[in-house]
């Protein structure tokens, strides 16, 4: 269905293919009878979300450190990956420096009241790239109605009942998406991706990021987008660049 909105959609229905999926595949769930509404049923209709004083121990912030790489290395590929999608260059207006300190910012203020860490949210530029919609607006508003209806308890009982399959199915093609954008990034930029150097580094970086390769044990460890970052810095620093021939 979101293929089909996506592709084949007209006017309005251009913007709301990823909508449009999940309201498929929700609807598609009810008939099967996978829907649980337990939740819902016990969930007030008001409530204040759960807060939870932040806490500092050395175990947690070492484990944490990796972790840590994966949003900043997100983030910096998401403004390129936006930049590219929009036609606009955010990384030097507002600037690169500025969005990840808006990153931190934001991390800094959910840790204050026991949230998880933020990030740019790659899923997003894909859903951007799907509906075409550009306006940074339209996320300014969508944050604040977002803050407004965390306080109404059914709503988020409600949401939790979209079953894991269909945000599943969702996520593949957001996430697919980004990857090409990725991939078209370098191809714009000039970059031969079937030279040695270059096909090293993309081929380590995806094997090891698809085919779940970890590192470490339960106290540190090295995996997904931490790792792979960090294999691309050592590998771009380390492999040498070829050297162009002057006619």
């Amino acid at each position: 269905v979101t293929l089909i909105f996506a592709v084949w959609g007209k006017g309005v229905f251009k913007l709301i293919p990823i909508l449009a999926g999940v309201i498929a595949g929700y609807l598609a769930s009810l008939f099967i009878g996978i829907v649980e509404f337990n939740a819902v049923t016990d969930a007030r209709w008001f409530a204040v979300p759960a807060f939870t004083y932040p806490e500092f121990k050395w175990q947690a912030i070492l484990f944490m450190v990796p972790v840590a790489i994966a949003p900043a290395i997100e983030h910096i590929g998401d403004m390129m990956a936006i930049s590219q999608v929009t036609g606009k260059d955010y990384l030097k207006k507002p600037g690169l420096h500025r969005t990840l300190l808006g990153d931190g910012l934001a991390t800094s203020a959910a840790s204050v009241f026991g949230g998880p860490p933020n990030t740019t949210y790659s899923e997003v530029t894909g859903a951007v790239m799907l509906t075409r919609n550009f306006n940074p607006r339209v996320m300014l508003w969508t944050a604040i109605i977002a803050i407004v209806l965390a306080f109404v308890a059914k709503m988020g009982a409600g949401l939790q009942t979209i079953p894991v399959p269909v945000m599943g199915g969702i996520m593949i093609l957001l996430f697919g998406s980004i990857a090409v954008v990725g991939l078209n990034t370098l191809v714009k930029s000039g970059e031969d991706l079937t030279a040695p150097r270059n096909l090293t580094i993309i081929a380590l970086i995806l094997v090891f990021g698809i085919g779940g390769m970890h590192l470490g044990g339960d106290e540190f460890s090295l995996q997904g987008v931490s790792l792979c970052a960090i294999l691309g810095i050592i590998l771009n620093a380390v492999l040498p660049k070829a050297v162009q021939q002057v006619d």
